[in-house]
């Protein structure tokens, strides 16, 4: 190896030292970030608590409206928030990777929609206020969503070439429409505590603020985020393209399907929670790539920690700007989200 090569390699190595140390320090950036997310939105909120009177609550000596407040409103709903921004970022991220889009997320292709139909169905049939309901719900929304991906994925693909990423929006787009129209059919069948709850559910109101949805989220989230980071280096290969993932030794469909399929539960089970939050798998993805690139390694934990942040920062927004009322979390989220996205459009209108 002559002088020149030694050089090449010296800087190489040199480069990718500093890009692991920039990756670090925006990891523990995030990091930073959501415990003060996480901290000020414990502080925040109608009746005021002091920093002081929110620590020493933690630590069991607060009065049992300070516990109150404190353990049964706002941590369910902040864990719950943080939840869900994580599911729906890695989501919008998964499918950003399995079909080349950048415009993709699971709101936009109909995902969130298929979901919120079987909740609505549930809702007009059985009410969703029972205890029962709190496992049901991530279930029935995962038939849902489950089956406009397929029927999504099956517009899409097309035999030798894959997943036209147009054709993927599109027929993303013409799905969410109809199955629009079915939900507006069946609104108008719901008596009127129904409509409220439908009404606040699409709006995208994190109506399920207990510790019961939490019970019933987190099993999802810790079997299916460490999934998706053992799937770090597929997703890698399937951005290469169909032609070179093959090459490479990669069963392209085969694990595009099991991807799409984390994805669709990840979304459906927020969804479920959550209610009809977009733009969180459509913006996180674009900021954290920008922060460390396109590595999923590194790209899927900043991924999650970017929307856990976006949607605990739009949510305590959401609780305080009009006390005492609140806006719902996704109109929040849509007035960051709307703007984002129009300027993503415009980078690609080509």
């Amino acid at each position: 190896m002559d002088r020149k090569q030694i050089t090449v390699q010296k800087n190489n190595e040199a480069h990718k030292r500093k890009i692991a140390v920039r990756n670090t320090a925006i990891i523990v950036i995030c990091s930073i970030l959501l415990i003060l997310s996480f901290i000020i939105s414990m502080n925040t909120g109608y009746t005021k608590m002091s920093p002081l009177d929110t620590l020493r609550t933690l630590f069991g000596g607060g009065t049992d409206k300070e516990n109150l407040i404190l353990f049964d409103f706002r941590l369910p709903r902040i864990v719950i928030s943080m939840l869900i921004g994580a599911g729906l970022a890695l989501s919008g991220c998964i499918i950003q990777g399995i079909s080349g889009n950048a415009l993709a997320d699971p709101g936009l292709l109909g995902i969130n929609s298929g979901a919120g139909l079987m909740v609505i169905l549930y809702v007009l049939f059985f009410g969703a206020k029972s205890f029962f309901s709190v496992f049901t719900l991530p279930f029935l929304a995962l038939t849902g969503a489950g089956a406009a991906a397929i029927i999504i994925y099956a517009l899409s693909y097309k035999k030798g070439e894959g997943i036209a990423p147009m054709r993927l929006i599109l027929t993303g787009v013409a799905v969410q429409a109809g199955i629009s129209a079915l939900t507006t059919v069946l609104v108008i069948k719901l008596d009127e505590t129904q409509f409220d709850f439908v009404a606040s559910w699409q709006a995208g109101s994190i109506w399920g603020s207990n510790w019961k949805f939490v019970i019933a989220l987190i099993p999802w989230m810790l079997i299916l985020i460490p999934y998706v980071m053992t799937k770090s280096r597929t997703l890698d290969v399937l951005t290469l393209g169909d032609e070179i993932a093959h090459g490479l030794g990669a069963s392209v469909e085969k694990e595009r399907r099991k991807l799409l399929g984390a994805a669709v539960a990840l979304a459906a089970s927020c969804v479920a929670v959550s209610g009809s939050i977009s733009f969180v798998g459509l913006i996180s993805p674009h900021l954290a790539r920008r922060l460390v690139g396109p590595k999923h390694r590194v790209l899927l934990p900043v991924c999650a920690m970017v929307g856990a942040v976006l949607v605990s920062v739009a949510d305590t927004i959401a609780r305080v700007i009009v006390q005492p009322s609140e806006i719902p979390t996704g109109i929040m989220v849509a007035i960051i989200g709307a703007p984002y996205f129009l300027h993503l459009l415009a980078k690609n209108k080509e």
